[in-house]
């Protein structure tokens, strides 16, 4: 094979390795996003035609003659002028670079400067017709190459003796087609990448928009919830109560709450206590979570003494407005100071725990209905309990004993019995810490994956 057609390759390589370093840094100035988002402004298009018009020149003036006429990539800057700016874009640069080769003459002068012209038309017609955006990456390597032929068909045209025409065009189409073709390529790649950078960068900032907007929604919402909490319990005369909540998430759906005599006048000494687990976590259980509270509170208050008929119409709302699925386990009772009775409804929460100080036993408080939000007709009875002095009892939903350890193992009833026993002369407060702190040194590094919530009602 002719040793020009492998030096012709080497020097068109040389040539497109300069466009590309001068293309790339094109690529990361600050006007070029506009470029690719397909709205170039009359800066940046003169900007284009400057740089793309001078790479031109550069291509032909770097190029190898052969029978009066250089073999070169000089139509490569108008093309991708024309492919990134539009027909403005790459007509200018394919002047610059046409006027250029018009001032050195030689057999070939008019129809490589007509094809230079061409070029960056064309290249800005397939813009256009590509909704100003870059075509991409196969369809400007095919523009290169049937840009390039359609030159080699302008020379045999136009230049004359014909069998000169001939012989150049033999000589050169392949290494003219190939060069233009591989720098085509090469630049079409870059952009594609740095279209492909800025789109994961554009999903990036909208995910991270988006986390921020549901971390400060979730945080609201946690705050929210915390208020539902009472800061301070209500203390009757008797009793020493206390009560604590620790979240799997920032929100969650177990809760507990007192019923104080300055909010709610149920009468001298005496108390509604309510603790309770929505089926679910996260935002969806705490909104749950407060429409229970809510109309459990309101039933509560209106009928008094009768917390079996205030759990019953709590359930009956609760279901009809239960939509998905959803339900609450619940425990609510109401403490009297001066008989030291305690009547209570237990709506398909854990039985709470009963320490009876005179023998040390433990006994739990059964069930007495189902879980709220599953039947609107359900009915419920209520059940009494006499805590002496001395007397304990612990209420907690299933975060407790479900508790897991890295061994998959459960906390259990049975641990949070021995803990109530080894505990029992402590304070309410206390005796909730020890409880929780047992549960925690169970756990060690296990994740979280239930509420926890524990109420301890001590009666002195």
């Amino acid at each position: 094979m002719d040793p020009l057609f492998f030096t012709s390759m080497l020097v068109l390589l040389q040539l497109i390795c300069v466009i590309i370093v001068v293309a790339y840094l094109l690529t990361r100035t600050r006007f070029f996003p506009e470029v690719l988002e397909g709205h170039p402004t009359l800066r940046a298009q003169g900007i284009l035609i400057l740089v793309f018009g001078a790479l031109s020149i550069y291509g032909t003036l770097s190029g190898i003659e052969f029978l009066g006429a250089p073999i070169n990539v000089r139509d490569l800057g108008p093309m991708l002028a024309g492919l990134l700016g539009g027909p403005l874009a790459g007509l200018g640069a394919g002047l610059i670079g046409a006027a250029h080769r018009m001032t050195m003459g030689g057999f070939t002068v008019y129809p490589c400067s007509l094809a230079t012209v061409l070029a960056g038309l064309i290249g800005g017609l397939i813009w256009l017709l590509h909704g100003r955006r870059f075509a991409g990456i196969m369809v400007a390597v095919l523009f290169a190459i049937l840009m390039e032929g359609l030159h080699m068909l302008l020379v045999l045209a136009i230049c004359r003796p014909f069998g000169q025409a001939v012989e150049l065009v033999s000589m050169v189409a392949f290494p003219m087609i190939m060069g233009n073709a591989v720098g085509m390529f090469v630049f079409a790649f870059m952009v594609e990448n740095l279209i492909s950078e800025r789109k994961m960068q554009a999903e990036r900032d909208t995910l991270l928009r988006e986390m921020e907007r549901k971390n400060t929604e979730i945080a609201i919402a946690a705050e929210i919830q915390q208020s539902f909490l009472p800061d301070t319990i209500t203390q009757i005369p008797g009793y020493d109560i206390a009560g604590k909540s620790v979240m799997a998430k920032e929100v969650g759906g177990d809760f507990f709450d007192v019923i104080p005599l300055e909010v709610v006048p149920m009468g001298t000494g005496r108390l509604g206590i309510m603790i309770a687990d929505v089926s679910g976590k996260g935002i969806p259980a705490a909104l749950f979570m407060a429409l229970s509270r809510i109309v459990v509170r309101v039933n509560a208050t209106w009928y008094g003494q009768q917390p079996s008929a205030a759990i019953r119409d709590s359930n009956t709302i609760i279901a009809n407005d239960s939509k998905s699925g959803m339900f609450v386990t619940l425990w609510y009772g109401l403490l009297e100071s001066a008989t030291r009775k305690l009547t209570y409804v237990n709506a398909g929460h854990n039985p709470p725990i009963h320490f009876r100080a005179a023998d040390r036993s433990l006994a739990e408080l059964p069930a007495t209905g189902i879980a709220m939000g599953v039947m609107d007709d359900a009915g419920y009875t209520q059940e009494s309990v006499d805590l002496a002095q001395g007397d304990i009892l612990i209420l907690y939903t299933d975060g407790i004993t479900e508790a897991e350890n890295e061994n998959l193992e459960m906390f259990g009833t049975e641990r949070l019995q021995q803990v109530i026993l080894a505990s029992s002369e402590l304070s309410a407060n206390a005796i909730c810490t020890e409880i929780l702190n047992a549960v925690k040194n169970f756990t060690g590094s296990h994740p979280q994956s239930d509420d926890i919530t524990l109420m301890v009602i001590r009666s002195l």
